[in-house]
């Protein structure tokens, strides 16, 4: 039987399995973290691999487990990383649920959705007639503000970070630094206040002073992120300028020069950790001791795909944190 399938079984059982002594261990770790102003989760959240760390209740079926779960995680996390916006404009009615099952101080970010954020729409199945021409609301902060930020308002308050995801610009697109920057600022200028705005760039050459200046006079977050083609996270943060907001975000999500899709095939179901990465967990240290000392609220996102368990390197990361954490907190 494949694993999947064997975590799957043992999370829809009849009996309910032991109580997580993970959970019991790791959760006032998260809470005191989370009170200092640095909130861990995970990117997503509906991964049955993580049956007797997150999850320790029986579920009926996949779907019930889709659709109730995050109350269960909250019980655990802080906050989570939203992935699904990324793919559609998130609805009303499903950001209610949310705000309904988690608690009072529980926060959501959201990858803002992709029709905002493609500049030129890739040759592939998903987009239809779309496919291979350039998006005419790339950046369009009417539509932005239409179809993204109003459902926003059945979240009561607990929206985290909002992140705007950008995939690389290759040489030949005409979309530089220079214009980049140029784009950017006039979109941000005119964003309503009152949310945390963030920008992730795949494109290594950015990270220096056009694209940096401009989060700066917005007070918007570069999202320190280890991905394929970017440098790690332990390198971004030593660059000047790449803390330009008054909070940080990160998202720990490859290991540098690995592709999603071999990432996917090497560690699903995401039951363990199956490959170690020492720099992405300093990198984590690294940030989480920078926000603190200046004063920053951190939001640090980890994926499946940086270890293969995502709940387990941050409990890792947890545990290299702990003396700085005893120190804070006599």
């Amino acid at each position: 039987m494949a694993k999947r399938e064997t975590a799957q079984l043992a999370l829809f059982a009849e009996a309910p399995p032991p109580q997580s002594s993970w959970r019991a261990r790791v959760q006032p770790r998260l809470q005191a973290w989370a009170e200092d102003g640095i909130y861990f989760g995970t990117s997503s959240w509906k991964y049955p691999g993580w049956q007797g760390l997150v999850y320790n209740r029986p579920y009926k079926s996949q779907r019930a487990f889709e659709q109730t779960c995050i109350a269960e995680y909250a019980e655990t996390f802080p906050t989570v990383c939203a992935d699904f916006a990324l793919y559609d404009f998130p609805h009303a009615t499903t950001l209610r649920q949310i705000a309904e099952a988690t608690p009072e101080h529980f926060a959501l970010s959201l990858k803002v959705t992709d029709r905002i954020t493609i500049f030129r729409y890739p040759s592939l199945p998903r987009y239809g007639t779309n496919a291979g021409r350039d998006n005419p609301d790339f950046l369009n902060p009417a539509l932005f503000q239409d179809a993204f930020l109003a459902p926003l308002s059945e979240l009561r308050g607990k929206v985290g970070a909002i992140i705007f995801e950008f995939s690389t610009f290759a040489p030949n697109s005409g979309m530089d630094v220079w214009h980049f920057a140029e784009r950017l600022d006039a979109f941000l200028s005119r964003l309503p206040p009152g949310f945390r705005y963030a920008v992730e760039v795949r494109n290594h050459e950015f990270l220096h002073g056009a694209y940096l200046d401009v989060l700066k006079r917005h007070n918007v977050a570069h999202v320190l992120n280890n991905w394929t083609r970017m440098p790690p996270i332990a390198e971004q943060i030593q660059l000047p300028g790449t803390l330009p907001a008054d909070f940080a975000v990160l998202r720990a999500l490859l290991k540098p020069g690995r592709l999603y899709a071999e990432a996917v095939e090497r560690f699903q179901p995401y039951e363990r950790i199956q490959e170690e990465n020492p720099e992405l967990r300093d990198g984590l240290v690294q940030s989480v001791e920078r926000a603190v000392a200046e004063g920053r609220k951190l939001f640090a996102y980890v994926n499946n795909r940086a270890e293969g368990n995502a709940p387990l390197t941050i409990d890792a990361v947890l545990e290299k944190l702990e003396p700085a954490r005893k120190r804070r907190r006599p």
